[in-house]
């Protein structure tokens, strides 16, 4: 791998990194009965590794998701429960596969449907699987939480559109670099 490479790779490492590390913390603090913050920041691992996928393909993706994962699970062990913890690496595994695999199946149609339909499907799937296992039995209105995260996790998906357009040129541009 080139120096280039290397370096981008790094940087979306990072960012999914950051992205699920932020997310982890945020989901333990309710905006009301319906949402949490992690939810608006949640979304944002889609899009990173979308744009992997787009310039780079789904291996390197599924390299970026995994470092992002090792990375940011270590560290939410050190500040978020364990159980939140645990969840979130098994939501975030399972619905980043997803993700991946159904952006790579679509990646020939319009340049929308890929990122759309990826990131609904994931959403649907994390959602399910992080709040089962990190709140239930809680003493806290954690599926009215899974609801409201939900809807956020799939009205931000879709407001990412515009800047995966914007920023599919230029994912594109580096990966022929």
């Amino acid at each position: 791998m080139s120096a280039p490479a290397r370096a981008r790779f790094a940087m979306a490492a990072l960012a999914m990194a950051a992205v699920v590390l932020a997310s982890n913390i945020l989901v333990q603090f309710a905006i009301n009965d319906w949402l949490t913050w992690g939810a608006l920041t949640y979304p944002a691992a889609f899009l990173v590794s979308e744009l992997v996928n787009r310039a780079h393909g789904p291996g390197q993706a599924r390299r970026v998701a995994a470092v992002g994962f090792a990375v940011a699970v270590a560290v939410s062990l050190a500040l978020a429960p364990l159980r939140i913890a645990l969840a979130s690496g098994a939501a975030f595994l399972l619905s980043q596969w997803l993700d991946i695999g159904v952006f790579d199946r679509l990646r020939h149609g319009r340049w929308w449907r890929a990122p759309l339909v990826a990131t609904v499907l994931a959403a649907l799937l994390d959602t399910a699987v992080f709040w089962s296992i990190a709140f239930a039995g809680a003493d806290a209105p954690w599926v009215t939480w899974a609801i409201g995260d939900l809807g956020i996790k799939l009205a931000v998906g879709a407001l990412l559109l515009l800047p995966f357009r914007l920023m599919m040129g230029r994912a594109l541009a580096a990966a022929t670099v």
